[in-house]
């Protein structure tokens, strides 16, 4: 059944007309904050003016009775509920705080349709469990595909999304990373999904991982369907397995419980039939429907700023259909859905419930695990966007002024407690997270390690700003500052730390907390140079016609090639030359021609950073 738009806007998209997910009449206006029968009702964060003027009461007496109890403020500052209580009680007034829900609050919105208008949508399946226990080659033995052979390692670095189609039925698969850096993405998984699959090795058993992922299933309220994997390997004892869930409440149906349980080899494609069979018996049981002719609207599972597209992110439709071309709002950025596809890279025009797509378009990353909603306007998503990224401003402003005199004295008279500040800026938000959760894991009671920010993107200036107001490190991985905010973070005394990989960002802060870092090799740059022109030669490759921009290129140092300040190759400089001569080295202020010995796909705009390890003294 189609519906016309509840924004009334004549809807000329091809494929259908859908219903909006919000209606402006049923939304509940915010009405300014007022004083009703000794009791003060507002509805959004209020400066100390704002509150000052409504409740009829001197700014100053507010900001004294603030102080009074801790906290300074201004007559400027955004004050959090606490806050607010804190004045009324203290000048003789209840206080309520309304929930106003409407397209800003689309998280809130509860989306009613007609039992007419729902049709059987795909189950959102989750694959989870202990790292080297089988969750990627379960999927590529369904798929009967390679996922794995792209994958560094063989181990999930990031969330995957896949569509399958069953006996003319579909299936969606989240692909779960099972190492312990990734729980938060792990969590996020669970939050989105309708069936779990527990992998679970035959020869191995219960272990940390598969607790955590059973925990995550049952805070989400998701059943779980038990695969035994590995039964193939010597040593495997599939019925041990069972024996080892039932002491944490997972119970299979052959012990009397509720669990469907199945035994896999997914590396020899054993039981593979079987396990999607019960898949589907339990999402007939759970009778999943959605309703495709409304706007989207549905989940963020991974978001990264691409080396040549931009801003992308794979977005999960949970209701209604994705459209390309659609309006969308993204957390606090909007969009144009300029390009949606799917696994397979194909372009798709249209993303019915239950559907994963990468798309882009979006004006800035995402946020991994944020909620989007589709508009039937451009300006409808401007407006939302912007009263959402507002509202996120005086969220943070207000959570500033947590922080009370009485911990500050607290902390500083102790003099046991030290605080680092840490921020975290990777290719991908679903490293950063993993990066946040564990360095914050490693605090202990002598020392609090505080993540300040953990996003994608390159290092920036407001990042340099941030970690010199707040005397913070900045942890880069597979990003790289240019050279003017090198230049910023030296006159600013910020140090940054740059990886490429995951583990070695834990080790070392993990040594440093130790008081173990003795003698490193760090890097030293160069210099930077800017690749202008792009010439194709014959028996040589890609020459990038190079500026020097800063330092100097010296031949066959090691480089790394930066696209929108990521990294996206590391090597070493093949040939160097000025004009028609091979140099040893160009210094800052000329042009040169530069190769990278085995890598091709130089483009105009890179940027090319040449370093070399030194051993520092700690």
């Amino acid at each position: 059944m189609k519906g016309k738009s509840n924004f009334h806007k004549k809807n000329n998209n091809p494929h259908q007309n859908r219903v909006s997910n919000f209606t402006p009449n049923k939304g509940k206006k915010e009405a300014a904050p007022k004083v009703n029968g000794g009791v003060f009702v507002y509805s959004k964060p209020l400066s100390v003016g704002e509150l000052s003027k409504a409740i009829a009461v001197p700014a100053n007496d507010i900001i004294k009775a603030l102080f009074m109890q801790g906290k300074m403020v201004t007559i400027n500052q955004i004050l959090d509920d606490e806050a607010i209580g804190t004045v009324c009680l203290e000048f003789g007034y209840d206080f309520k705080k309304e929930k106003i829900v409407d397209a800003a609050h689309f998280e809130d919105i509860e989306i009613v349709d007609d039992p007419e208008n729902l049709v059987e949508r795909p189950p959102v399946v989750t694959i989870m469990g202990h790292v080297d226990h089988g969750k990627t080659t379960l999927i590529d033995a369904i798929r009967s595909s390679h996922i794995v052979d792209t994958e560094a390692g063989g181990i999930s670095q990031e969330i995957g999304a896949y569509q399958v189609e069953i006996n003319g039925k579909k299936i969606t698969f989240i692909d779960t990373p099972g190492h312990a850096a990734f729980t938060a993405m792990r969590a996020r998984g669970a939050s989105v999904t309708d069936i779990v699959v527990l992998v679970v090795a035959a020869d191995d058993g219960v272990m940390p991982q598969t607790l955590e992922a059973i925990d995550h299933a049952k805070a989400a309220g998701v059943p779980i369907i038990v695969a035994v994997n590995k039964i193939d390997k010597p040593g495997a004892n599939p019925h041990k397995v069972l024996e080892e869930l039932m002491a944490h409440d997972v119970i299979a149906e052959e012990f009397g419980g509720d669990v469907m349980s199945v035994n896999i080899s997914a590396k020899k494609k054993q039981g593979i039939d079987e396990l999607l069979e019960m898949i589907a018996l339990k999402a007939e049981m759970l009778e999943l429907k959605a309703n495709p002719n409304r706007y989207a609207i549905g989940t963020v599972l991974e978001s990264e700023l691409d080396k040549g597209e931009g801003p992308k992110a794979t977005l999960l439709v949970q209701n209604g259909t994705l459209n390309a071309g659609d309006f969308v709002v993204v957390g606090e950025t909007y969009g144009k859905i300029r390009r949606m596809t799917n696994e397979h890279r194909s372009v798709l025009k249209s993303a019915p419930p239950s559907t994963p797509v990468s798309v882009i378009g979006l004006s800035s990353v995402p946020a991994a695990g944020d909620r989007f909603m589709a508009f039937p306007e451009e300006r409808q998503a401007k407006e939302v966007a912007e009263e959402r990224a507002l509202a996120k401003q005086n969220e943070a402003r207000s959570g500033t002024s947590a922080m009370s005199l009485s911990d500050l004295n607290n902390l500083v008279n102790a003099g046991k407690v030290k605080d680092i500040n840490v921020i975290v800026k990777s290719d991908s938000n679903g490293t950063a997270e993993a990066l946040k959760a564990n360095l914050e894991k490693m605090s202990t009671d002598k020392v609090k390690i505080h993540v300040l920010l953990a996003s994608a993107g390159a290092i920036s200036d407001s990042d340099i700003m941030l970690a010199s107001a707040s005397h913070a490190i900045i942890f880069g991985f597979a990003v790289r500052p240019d050279a003017r905010v090198r230049q910023l973070a030296e006159e600013n005394h910020v140090e940054i730390r740059l990886h490429n990989i995951i583990y070695e960002v834990l080790d070392e802060m993990e040594a440093a907390l130790k008081g173990m870092v003795d003698v490193e090799k760090v890097e030293s740059v160069l210099g930077e140079a800017e690749i202008r022109h792009i010439y194709k030669i014959t028996h040589v490759g890609t020459v990038g016609g190079s500026y020097v921009t800063s330092g100097l290129l010296k031949s066959g140092a090691k480089v790394r090639l930066i696209r929108s300040g990521v990294v996206i190759y590391d090597g070493k400089l093949g040939s160097l030359k000025r004009f028609k001569d091979d140099v040893k080295e160009v210094k800052d202020g000329y042009e040169c021609g530069l190769t990278i010995e085995g890598y091709n796909d130089i483009k105009e705009g890179d940027r090319v950073e040449a370093y070399e390890l030194v051993e520092k003294a700690e």
